[in-house]
């Protein structure tokens, strides 16, 4: 990739504030700068919001609301859909800006956009199929009629690690159900929501429909919002801690909720298990997006008898990753997001090995521009060590063992968190039994990546609250409605 190509992206890429259907600067009259973490390099200045900015993004909102939901499901499923086919034929654009502000490998960021862009299209299917019921009372005294009904202007929180995907998977539902939104991306990577919202725009979508506010105060901004009586929802992807914030801040106006939070996802390998079927999963769920993701695998809790063979199979195949910037042809693995996350993975590597762990491949930073981690496997993890407590979010995998079944599944549960888990085995049985007895949202059984737009994505315990993703997706922006109407016979 020229550079001149990437010069020519950003220059098409807004950087303001999107209010009422128009770019406008901010308020405060600031902006901040989104670094290439490959580089280091600023490649934008974006609009820095504030709390004003919220508001007049709120009150745009809450302007078109009526009317967006007066709208008919067939004009916003066209309006989804255009957006789709707009998307589709900008794939590289949108690849490209992604590896740009977060890092990823482009052949990765293609794939997310593939996936991402499907949300557009499976909730612009979904637009025209909300669905309610109408039937006779038991005591045959009445008609009951239950009907579905936009919640309400949404306030939109999307994270850094997937730019394209988490912003369709919040904002395609709400348009889908006829709601209005604010979007605040994070300030990481918000380049590509400015560029989908022009997409959106181009694809037909009203003003104040959907407005966005990029900010480095999001608790000024997303506060404001928040505490206005005329939001009536949330959606959040992020961290627990922020998520428990959060939710406290969204008690006081009772609004309807959605939380993906953190994850800390086990792996368990059997001793029945196709070794080399476990090794590629493993691979798929810890070093996609280079670690950087709530659904990595990061606890893999391999039964003693094949743990070995795990561990130097897998150790193999990592030692011959390729790292680099993502525009560079063949990298696998690209420069984590900030000094921070690669301060922390650093860390939680350096306290399991002194606490008894080996490192078989990897283990350390790696000089130069960028922040960039070694991609490593770590063996003999033991219990109480960090690393199996603490989300890593970066290429780094750790191995634990087990000795049966119980204690594997114990091992798997023994975390606050509950979004995914991930089991090998070839046992029929023991695979419905892992259904019933892992604790976690969403399990990918003998599969490593569970992602589709079609399903529900979600989890339990710590890990949040709600659905994104298939019919539940579409149900999370809904408000329920049961009318009476007496039996016209009596």
């Amino acid at each position: 990739m020229t550079e001149a190509a990437e010069a020519a992206l950003l220059e098409d890429v807004p950087t303001g504030l999107f209010v009422a259907g128009e770019w406008r600067p901010a308020t405060t009259g600031r902006t901040f700068t989104v670094q290439d973490p490959a580089t280091g390099a600023t490649i934008a200045e974006v609009a820095d919001g504030g709390a004003d900015d919220g508001r007049a993004a709120l009150d745009a909102a809450v302007e078109a609301a009526a009317g967006w939901a007066r709208r008919s499901p067939r004009e916003r499923s066209d309006i989804l859909r255009r957006a789709f086919d707009a998307v589709r034929a900008r794939q590289d654009d949108f690849a490209l800006l992604m590896t740009l502000e977060m890092g990823k490998p482009l052949a990765e960021a293609a794939g997310e956009v593939t996936y991402g862009n499907e949300f557009l299209r499976w909730f612009s299917e979904e637009a025209v199929r909300v669905a309610g019921r109408f039937g006779t009372l038991p005591e045959g005294t009445g008609r009951m009629i239950v009907s579905r009904h936009p919640v309400g202007p949404c306030h939109l929180i999307t994270p850094w690690n997937f730019p394209l995907a988490m912003a369709t998977r919040k904002i395609a539902p709400a348009l889908a159900a006829g709601c209005t939104c604010v979007v605040k991306p994070a300030e990481l990577t918000p380049l590509t929501t400015l560029l989908l919202t022009s997409v959106l725009t181009e694809a037909g979508l009203p003003p104040g429909v959907v407005n966005v506010v990029t900010t480095t105060d999001p608790a000024s901004v997303s506060g404001t919002i928040i505490a206005d009586p005329r939001l009536r929802k949330l959606s959040f992807t992020g961290s627990t801690p922020v998520g428990r914030r959060l939710l406290a801040q969204s008690a006081e106006g009772v609004l309807r909720t959605s939380m993906e939070l953190g994850g800390n996802a086990p792996f368990l390998v059997f001793a029945d298990a196709d070794v080399d079927a476990a090794v590629q999963g493993a691979l798929l769920a810890k070093f996609r997006n280079i670690g950087e993701a709530c659904t990595a695998a990061n606890r893999f809790i391999v039964a003693a008898e094949v743990a070995d063979e795990f561990t130097a199979k897998v150790a193999a195949r990592v030692e011959g990753m390729r790292v680099g910037r993502g525009t560079e042809a063949g990298v696998q693995i690209g420069p984590l997001i900030n000094e921070a996350a690669r301060e922390k993975a650093g860390a939680l590597v350096d306290e399991a090995v002194d606490r008894g762990a080996e490192v078989v491949v990897g283990g350390g930073a790696i000089e130069g521009p960028g922040t960039f981690y070694a991609p490593t496997v770590v063996s003999g993890v033991r219990p109480g060590s960090r690393i199996l407590a603490e989300e890593i979010f970066g290429p780094v995998l750790a191995v634990a063992t087990f000795e049966d079944e119980d204690e594997g599944v114990a091992l798997a549960n023994d975390t606050e968190y509950g979004l995914v888990g991930y089991a090998y085995t070839r046992d029929l049985a023991r695979g419905l039994r892992l259904v019933d007895a892992l604790e976690t949202g969403m399990l990918g059984l003998n599969a490593g990546v569970v992602s589709n737009a079609g399903a529900p994505f979600g989890g339990i315990k710590q890990s949040g609250l709600g659905r994104e993703g298939g019919l539940e997706g579409l149900g999370e922006y809904l408000e329920t409605k049961y009318t009476l109407v007496p039996d016209p016979w009596r």
